[in-house]
């Protein structure tokens, strides 16, 4: 597939790739009929507006210039032509404004489409994925370059058809009406394609420019809004707007250009128009005198070179709205071709009563190829134990929760379930065995109880036996509205410590066979952790627990204890023993005793 510019980076386009618009009208499939119909508008459409000049012709040859009629004669065949012309005229009008409304419906459904199969499939790409693309680029994809899409639709198709049928129609009625006046006229043709298409590809650099200009302006504002308080802090606001300044400056720069261009081919083209008028008078004048063109045809030929020019002021203006529209739908199938790097089992393993045996064998994993994070990590976790992960930043703690859950895959080695590896699982039999408490809570924009039972099917009942059951019902009852308050931004903002029961709520409320605990309570106020330390205790009972953790009270509760460094396990085995041994775990105690005591 080419490459079709307009990119951000600033590429070059290229018209012409039949799959690339095989694919645009696939979308556009459900839709032919109403499709067929604005075509079929267009023929009503052109015909109507080639037929005007011929009425002004017959108006004038057969009732104004003719001679031998009466007064009366010449009044009703003038009414005639003018109640002809204006019913044209209205039926023009109709015709167009249905045809816009029709195409604007069509364009709207098929951007409709378009958004809700590109957010589905991003929904489920992985985790690499959306680590290589910034929100704001894929943002870009959901709004700007699907309604650069629906441009195709409004106002490219069948306009386009609209207005080569139109020259096609001129020409045709010019040779036929006067073959020599004609042929002279021919010779503004090829001037006028010249002209139109240098335009189109000076106009299609510029709006490059002006475009990576907007983008580059877009992401300095961005980094520097979500940086203010940064920028205020250290005195740079008076740096920052003059970056920001020179980046606007720039950007009015290549905008004035673009409209500098647009001031020349539109004055030029009126000129063509005027000078193939001008001819028109000179040579059809001269052909009035020698009885070889009446004043009526001289007129009817003025009126179609003028629709003639028209339509190629308008091809230059949509030859850039096409090449914006085609970037952008090439944009949007490569997102749509993009496949997750991890895949769904083609035959998902049948699961067993999981009893919540978990197994890291031999597990190498990196985030690219030349930074290696573990290294044959060998790990196994029995049916209801709790075993702690304890580390500094970096050891490669996090990244094996990563694994277990399949955000990614390991380049070597296998993590099995009961038996079971993990990528023989759905996502979906995973993530319900597999119970994970991040430090990070996202919360929707619904109520409690919503946020809790997210996709389960968890009744009411359920979920306040559950946060009876594990103390946390003490944090619901200071709600207003208990479970049925809204939270979220704008409504009800959860502190961190609400945030990471709310998140411990709705893992218990899918009752997986094995928790994982990563840096849960690492930053919660003494409150909640009293709250969340009676969870913590309950859920522990008879299920297999990971935990990820610096506090030492939670470290303590685990039957087990691996320390890693750099991607390896360095040491392992129970409190006291680890204590003994006056190694890493135990320096790490010391200085978590240290950061209690100040």
């Amino acid at each position: 597939m080419r490459d079709y510019g307009y990119s951000e980076e600033g590429q070059q386009t290229s018209l012409g790739d039949v799959k690339l618009w095989q694919r645009i009208l696939q979308f556009s499939a459900p839709y032919r009929l109403g499709l067929s119909c604005a075509v079929f508008i267009s023929l009503l459409i052109t015909a109507g507006t080639l037929t005007l000049p011929y009425l002004l012709q017959t108006a004038i040859d057969n009732y104004i210039t003719a001679s031998g009629l009466t007064t009366a004669t010449r009044f009703s065949g003038l009414t005639n032509s003018a109640v002809a012309y204006a019913a044209i005229i209205a039926a023009v009008f109709f015709a167009t404004f249905g045809q816009i409304l029709l195409l604007e419906w069509i364009g709207q459904s098929v951007v409709h489409t378009v958004r809700q199969c590109l957010f589905h499939h991003l929904l489920h790409l992985d985790l690499p994925f959306f680590n290589a693309n910034p929100t704001g680029k894929l943002v870009t994809r959901l709004t700007n370059d699907i309604q650069n899409m629906n441009e195709m639709f409004t106002s490219v198709i069948v306009t386009l058809f609209n207005d080569l049928l139109r020259l096609t129609g001129i020409l045709i009625l010019l040779f036929l009406m006067n073959g020599r006046l004609a042929l002279v006229l021919s010779l503004f043709v090829p001037l006028a394609l010249i002209i139109t298409i240098l335009f189109a590809r000076i106009a299609r650099e510029r709006f490059r420019a002006i475009r990576t200009q907007l983008a580059r302006l877009n992401s300095y504002l961005s980094e520097t809004l979500s940086g203010i308080s940064i920028l205020q802090l250290f005195g740079q606001e008076e740096r920052t707007r003059k970056a920001f300044e020179e980046l606007s400056g720039e950007y009015l720069i290549r905008t004035i250009r673009q409209i500098k261009l647009f001031g020349t081919f539109m004055p030029l083209t009126e000129f063509m128009s005027s000078a193939a008028i001008a001819i028109i008078l000179w040579y059809g004048g001269n052909e009035i005198l020698a009885e070889r063109l009446s004043l009526g045809e001289l007129v009817a030929f003025i009126s179609y070179m003028r629709l003639f020019f028209q339509p190629l002021r308008e091809l230059s203006q949509k030859y850039s709205v096409v090449q914006s529209a085609m970037a952008s739908a090439e944009r949007i199938f490569q997102l749509l071709d993009t496949k997750s790097t991890i895949p769904e089992p083609a035959l998902p393993a049948a699961l067993p009563d999981m009893e919540g045996k978990l197994e890291f064998c031999d597990v190498h994993f990196g985030y690219s190829e030349s930074e290696q994070i573990l290294h044959g990590i060998s790990l196994t976790l029995q049916p209801g134990q709790t075993v702690a992960l304890v580390g500094t930043t970096g050891s490669g703690k996090t990244t094996l929760v990563n694994l277990l859950i399949r955000f990614y895959e390991p380049q070597k080695g296998t993590i099995s379930i009961d038996g079971v590896e993990t990528r023989d699982m759905t996502l979906q039999q995973l993530r319900s065995t597999v119970g994970v408490i991040l430090q990070d809570v996202f919360i929707l924009q619904e109520s409690l109880l919503a946020n809790i039972v997210m996709d389960t099917r968890t009744s009411r009942e359920k979920v306040e036996k559950l946060l009876c059951r594990t103390g946390m019902d003490r944090f619901v009852q200071k709600l207003p509205q208990g479970l049925d308050t809204p939270i979220g931004e704008g409504v009800l903002e959860l502190s961190t410590g609400e945030k990471q029961l709310l998140a411990f709520a709705r893992v218990l409320c899918r009752n997986p066979s094995i928790l994982v605990l990563d840096e849960a309570t690492a930053a919660i106020d003494t409150e909640s952790e009293n709250i969340l330390e009676q969870a913590i205790t309950d859920s522990f009972k008879g299920r297999t627990s990971l935990v990820i953790a610096h506090r030492l009270s939670t470290i303590r509760r685990a039957d087990h204890i691996v320390v890693m460094a750099h991607g390896r396990i360095t040491e392992q085995g129970s409190h006291e023993e680890l204590m003994q041994l006056s190694g890493q775990y135990a320096t790490l105690v010391a200085m978590d005793l240290q950061s209690d005591r100040n």
